[in-house]
């Protein structure tokens, strides 16, 4: 299972030297968040200036809207350093926001009507319209609502002197950065193909608050008057329910090369939509959306996992990739789990590495149409029904038990986690399978049935959220920061404030021929 084209991956990594290279992998966490006020409600007020500017600062920003705040961290080899830098984060925002708290969970807290969810404002200069002007479209495309789901991001990446390794012992492509990009994008399919099994292990959002679904119809049960869910659910943040769209569902963005993904990717940008452009790109002088388009910008595309390049400065995401390369992955299957303060934990990043490596050293043909849709097919019966014992997966064509599926890929990680486990001197990453085979022989052990059982328990999803978010928010305001940590984080809301007056005093092209200039490159 592990062969790639001739190479036997666990044998190239148990060669001499090799396994230590893997202790330079880089690993960094993006984790969402709603500002709520002590009632449960969505918080109105703007993002707090204690916090520092929200388009400069690099830890602290916003996503969609004004009150869901996003949490960065930068890369760094040590799963338990990029783990303890959230944590500080966390807690220096904590103490920041008033009264307000940090809602847990993916699914977000009561909301009202569509018009009511502040979008998030960066401020007058070009680039920060740009980002309004984006969000009002996702708004107008999508609705509001579906932008307050949060949730986690794991990007990933191997470092240079384990590809130049790899490359010299197992060359495939005519250069060391084709063969680089090459096994990333086998490594994304590969997810495609295999993050469902991330969905069943880690997804935590089982229900979601009646206000949500704000009179859509669905298969979901009642539990009293305000909460909906699935008895079986694992992750309605990634069923049909959460980032889905009408546009999206037909749309496929290949991924059997980087040529590929980017042609498709730069020609969803580009191709008109009949109903985008029913709704209109301006009204006057103010702006709907950036354009008509399948996609406005690339950041649209809601994908599992994306290869990514953010070390070009000027270039858009799809130019970045054809010019120079794939610098790492971004793995978006994760939910917040409600029961931890930060939202995400260390076993997930462990059992994530084994399964990352795994899909990058294991043969990865490429992906049929047939195929595509059969990896969406499963991810969102995952999603909707993992946990129920008699659900059935497709593998070409045919069924197979979900569970025979899940043991059989988590057979084949044991010997990537025992190669890791001896590079990092311990036996985390064989101890993350353990747990997960613990959850696949008992569904009940999950997190998504654990959260079920405390909203049933608690009388509702708004209910238990809350709590959570009061107990989690009380405990990181009491956690002090270091004098290093406390200097650190009010140096970067300094200067975050200094960057973004220097760039509201630069003087600004006309915005149209911004957006031209942008979108037409």
């Amino acid at each position: 299972m592990l062969q790639c084209a001739g190479c036997d991956g666990v044998r190239l990594l148990s060669e001499p030297g090799m396994a230590a290279l893997l202790r330079g992998a880089l690993r960094g966490w993006e984790r969402e968040c709603l500002r709520v006020d002590p009632t449960g409600e969505l918080a109105c007020t703007p993002h707090p200036r204690t916090l520092g500017a929200k388009g400069t600062h690099p830890w602290i920003t916003t996503d969609y809207a004004e009150p869901l705040l996003e949490f960065i961290t930068p890369p760094a080899p040590d799963v338990g350093e990029t783990l303890d830098f959230l944590r500080n984060v966390h807690r220096y925002a904590a103490r920041r926001i008033g009264d307000e708290w940090l809602w847990a969970g993916s699914m977000p807290c009561r909301i009202g009507r569509d018009e009511d969810i502040p979008i998030a404002h960066y401020g007058t200069t070009n680039e920060a319209r740009f980002r309004q002007v984006y969000r009002e479209g996702l708004g107008l495309r999508y609705g509001k609502a579906m932008q307050t789901i949060a949730g986690a991001h794991y990007n990933w990446s191997l470092p240079a002197p384990f590809w130049e390794a790899l490359y010299e012992r197992c060359p495939q492509q005519p250069s060391l950065r084709a063969e680089v990009d090459e096994r990333y994008f086998g490594l994304v399919r590969n997810m495609l193909r295999f993050g469902w099994l991330v969905l069943y292990l880690f997804g935590a959002s089982p229900a979601v608050g009646a206000s949500f679904v704000q009179g859509r119809s669905t298969r979901l049960h009642a539990l009293g008057a305000s909460t909906l869910y699935g008895p079986w659910a694992t992750s309605l943040r990634m069923s049909r329910l959460g980032y889905q769209n009408r546009v999206q569902d037909k749309l496929v963005i290949g991924c059997n090369s980087l040529k590929e993904y980017v042609r498709t990717l730069d020609a969803a940008v580009r191709t008109p939509d009949p109903y985008y452009a029913t709704l209109g790109v301006r009204e006057g002088a103010a702006w709907k959306q950036l354009s008509a388009h399948v996609l406005q910008t690339e950041a649209e595309w809601y994908a599992p996992i994306r290869p990514k390049r953010t070390d070009a400065a000027g270039l858009r995401p799809a130019q970045a990739l054809r010019a120079h390369g794939v610098q790492y992955v971004e793995v978006r299957l994760l939910d917040i789990d409600p029961f931890i303060d930060i939202g995400v934990h260390a076993q997930q990043a462990h059992f994530l590495d084994t399964l990352l490596l795994l899909c990058l050293l294991r043969a990865s043909p490429p992906i049929s149409p047939r195929e595509y849709a059969e990896n969406d097919e499963n991810l969102h019966r995952v999603a909707a029904g993992g946990r129920d014992p008699r659900l059935h997966l497709l593998l070409h064509n045919r069924e197979y038990p979900m569970r025979a599926l899940a043991h059989r890929l988590v057979d084949d990680m044991l010997p990537v986690a025992e190669v890791l486990d001896a590079a990092h001197a311990g036996q985390e990453h064989r101890n993350a399978l353990a747990a997960a085979r613990a959850c696949i022989d008992d569904p009940g052990s999950t997190p998504s049935a654990r959260v079920l059982n405390a909203v049933q328990q608690a009388g509702g999803h708004a209910t238990f959220a809350l709590e959570q978010a009061r107990v989690h928010t009380a405990a990181l305001q009491s956690q002090p920061l270091t004098p290093f940590w406390q200097e650190r984080m009010d140096r970067s809301v300094a200067d975050s404030l200094t960057e973004d007056e220097r760039l509201h005093a630069l003087p600004q092209e006309p915005f149209e021929d911004y957006v031209a200039r942008y979108l037409g490159g």
